[in-house]
């Protein structure tokens, strides 16, 4: 399995980013126009939130689904048996931020969000025709006033060596959402399954964005962009001792967008949230 990085300012960009897609269901960008000291300044404040003692006040909503999700309703990944090793916050635009996190939070949703909206455009102008005219509508219009666009601040805590058999910093899984944008996480362990079952770690320097597709982008293509099964394995040695920092931005559309004959986006995310045990 090759997933290929691509220089975003390359003229051939587009053509690159959806043939690795076609082939990974990932691609890496690097050049790209979101400041790394942004996502800098991101990784540093909201670990010092996880460290600190002020998070219970800002406990998830279950039907909102924005806040903290502690360790112990973190997500347990669709035929795990281990819920994952790990804690995040959900920001949403309109959705509850602590006050000194809010500016750079909302600054970087919107920043990323508009480059996600650009790479979606790259997707759609590569589709066949039979594949374009299959979908309800424009993929462009999918994402159009949605106000479901998820960033999430997401901690892997350091490892004690007490944690349950089996238990991964983020077991085997697929995202829900259309695409995913990843910058480059504080350590090393996203791994991508090709189509043998082998693990390939997924190349990301610091400064590179990791993008993958979605289940919603597979099911509403009909299969043309496979969503790729990946995870996050837990380190060894010193970097165990480390916490880490990640940072996806989850590419929604609206919850009336249909799908496909099985699905509308608002079906679809509310199946999976219930299997994954974050929605009772």
């Amino acid at each position: 399995m090759f997933v290929q990085t691509i220089d975003y300012r390359a003229e051939d960009a587009p053509s690159r980013f959806v043939a690795s897609l076609r082939e990974t269901g990932f691609a890496v960008l690097e050049h790209h126009p979101l400041p790394f000291s942004l996502i800098e300044s991101i990784y540093s404040e909201w670990l010092a939130f996880f460290d600190g003692d002020d998070k219970a006040p800002w406990r998830y909503d279950p039907e909102q689904q924005d806040g903290w999700f502690p360790p112990d309703v973190s997500e347990t990944a669709k035929g795990s048996k281990q819920r994952d090793l790990k804690e995040f916050y959900h920001v949403f635009p309109w959705g509850r931020i602590p006050p000194q996190l809010k500016a750079t939070a909302l600054n970087y949703h919107r920043t990323a969000n508009t480059l996600a909206a650009e790479l979606l455009g790259w997707i759609e102008s590569a589709l066949p025709a039979e594949v374009a005219t299959g979908l309800s509508e424009p993929l462009s219009g999918m994402i159009a006033e949605s106000p479901l666009t998820l960033l999430r601040v997401l901690r892997y805590p350091p490892l004690a060596g007490d944690e349950p058999p089996g238990a991964l910093r983020a077991a085997e899984h697929e995202d829900i959402n259309l695409i995913t944008l990843l910058p480059a996480a504080t350590g090393p362990g996203l791994e991508v399954r090709d189509r043998q079952g082998n693990w390939h770690a997924v190349p990301c320097e610091l400064g590179a964005m990791v993008v993958n597709v979605g289940d919603m982008l597979q099911e509403a293509t009909r299969g043309w962009l496979p969503s790729t099964s990946h995870r996050v394995v837990n380190p060894e040695g010193e970097a165990a001792r480390q916490s880490r920092i990640s940072l996806p931005l989850f590419l929604h559309p609206r919850n009336e967008v249909v799908l496909s004959e099985r699905h509308t986006a608002g079906s679809y995310l509310d199946e999976r949230l219930r299997e994954l045990g974050v929605r009772k």
